[in-house]
């Protein structure tokens, strides 16, 4: 700023540039700092044990492989059952049942299939003996009642020992179908919404730490001594947004990076109804005003606390709060047009979810006009409450902080870079 400019001795900043050297002071402090790099290398923990969990799933899915059939039959009956498998599996997409031989039967000998079971070190889930024109099938009884018409299928074919041809099915294709287009839209609408739900949860708790921090070493009351405490409150939480824009930033680039690397997201979403580069664009602006209101809750309830155990026990209700309001958007979104959506919608807390969710459902843009104008007067409003809360409560008397009477106001310092306090 250019000291030519400056306001007279004694005036104090307008809320505005006040809420900019706090927000830009905040701001250079988180980014800069060492912790910056280890809040940065968070979420890469709980993604490698999904990808670690994941490879043990999949590990064990193909160690399962697919179920057996142990074939107790004689020589012949066996080998028509397995060709008849065999011949069946080639023409039908679904998987079937793998046969194994696991007992010679001569003809006329007594068969007690679940000793077979029992005994047998192989791992089957059932054992088939009898013949092709009367087979039995012994094992668990919810396996075995849904292998029924199975068997019976591929009896019947071992009875007439050929396959007959069957006729070729044309296969005509569409683009798409009204009902498999809601379907599909409505899995983005809730991904998106739970996207938006963990970024806003895991990022919003470093206002909170940031207020009670400040209050522990008295900065706060110096702030709130030299310019409003609205300002305080406002620069804080957008240099918090600020700080959880350029985290959320640096880990899509680096998931740019790994799908590069990969050559797939493993993600097939449909395209919503606003298209993706607005979708993106709403999402950017609605978890904006998610943290920003939530935050704003945080910073009142950091006014409150005055030691780490008093912060988790007065945000522990914010945080069920918020997770009922998730609950909430979720439950709206299958609701268009009801009464719950337009309350879900209406709710300052849950409107983005809600919103972001219908943009994914719904192409009209006026809305999101309309709920981003609202959210940002429920913002303003929850910012003062909390910042007159804070004067009520912490500034009121010398018990809990320094008096205003008999304070001098700190001078301010013209810098090149702005307004600076002392």
């Amino acid at each position: 700023m250019n000291p030519a400019m400056e306001d007279p001795p004694g005036s104090r900043l307008s809320t505005f540039a006040a809420a900019w050297v706090i927000a830009r002071r905040d701001f250079v402090a988180v980014l800069f700092s060492r912790t910056f790099f280890f809040f940065l290398l968070g979420p890469l923990f709980p993604v490698a044990i999904g990808v670690l969990a994941g490879s043990v799933t999949a590990r064990v899915e193909e160690s399962a492989d697919l179920p057996i059939v142990g074939v107790a039959m004689t020589q012949p009956d066996a080998a028509a059952m397995i060709a008849a498998r065999e011949g069946l599996a080639r023409r039908l997409d679904g998987e079937l049942p793998v046969f194994k031989v696991i007992a010679r039967v001569r003809p006329g000998e007594p068969l007690d299939p679940v000793a077979i079971m029992a005994s047998h070190k192989t791992n089957v889930a059932a054992v088939l003996s009898g013949t092709p024109d009367a087979p039995v099938l012994t094992g668990p009884r919810g396996q075995i009642r849904e292998w029924r018409g199975t068997i019976a299928m591929i009896a019947a074919q071992a009875r007439t020992g050929t396959l007959e041809p069957w006729p070729a099915v044309q296969l005509k294709t569409t683009a798409s179908s009204e009902a498999r287009e809601r379907k599909g839209r409505r899995a983005t609408a809730q991904s998106a919404q739970t996207l938006l739900f963990l970024l806003t949860m895991m990022l919003a708790g470093m206002v909170l730490s940031n207020l009670v921090e400040e209050k522990g070493n008295k900065i706060i009351e110096v702030l709130a001594a030299a310019i409003p405490m609205d300002a305080v409150f406002f620069g804080k939480l957008f240099a918090m947004l600020g700080v959880s824009l350029v985290g959320i930033s640096t880990w899509a680039l680096a998931a740019g990076a790994f799908v590069l690397f990969a050559g797939s997201t493993g993600l097939d979403l449909p395209s919503p109804a606003v298209g993706w580069p607005m979708l993106i664009v709403l999402g950017v602006a609605y978890f904006a005003m998610a943290y920003l209101l939530l935050g704003s809750v945080f910073l009142a309830i950091g006014s409150l606390a005055t030691t780490v155990r008093e912060v988790q026990t007065l945000s522990m209700p914010v945080t069920m709060m918020q997770l009922m309001v998730f609950f909430l958007a979720s439950f709206a979104m299958t609701q268009p047009g009801r009464p719950i959506e337009i309350l879900a919608m209406v709710l300052p807390f849950s409107s983005p979810f809600a919103m972001l969710a219908r943009a994914a459902q719904d192409p009209a843009l006026w809305p999101h006009a309309a709920a981003l104008a609202w959210q940002g007067l429920c913002l303003l409003v929850l910012v003062r409450a909390g910042a007159a809360l804070f004067r009520k409560r912490v500034m009121k008397s010398g018990a809990q902080g320094p008096s205003r009477r008999g304070r001098k106001s700190p001078k301010r310092v013209a810098t090149n870079g702005g307004p600076t306090l002392r």
